[in-house]
């Protein structure tokens, strides 16, 4: 599944969604995005995912929300997420918002795909 800042893409067990985002996003952009994330996570939120995020350089508080929500919902579920390729700035907002805490994090895809195997 292809959409205009989402991925989807397996490796092996691993179901990784890879994002593209703007630094801004109109409130529809958003809207569709929270869409199609949600409904991907939801047809297996008890699996193992990678939200790969190399071509996001900035989160507003609304993906960042979404990020959060994920995260619940893979959680509650008994799924494993692991977020990639943070990028520098990126990874300030997570620290910035204290959300490194609430996620494993990797560099590489890789690596995300192995932490997220089960």
């Amino acid at each position: 599944m292809t959409h205009r800042f989402v991925t989807l893409a397996r490796q092996g067990a691993v179901r990784v969604i890879a994002l593209a985002l703007p630094e801004q996003l109109e409130s529809s952009e958003f809207d569709t995005l929270n869409d199609v994330v949600r409904r991907t996570i939801a047809e297996a939120p008890a699996g193992a995912w990678v939200l790969d995020l190399p071509e996001v350089n900035y989160m507003g508080s609304s993906v960042l929300g979404l990020m959060v929500n994920v995260r619940q919902t893979v959680k509650s579920a008994g799924g494993t997420l692991v977020l990639a390729g943070l990028s520098p700035r990126l990874s300030e907002i997570f620290r910035a918002c204290s959300l490194q805490q609430l996620f494993t994090i990797t560099r590489l895809r890789d690596e995300a795909v192995r932490r997220a195997t089960p």
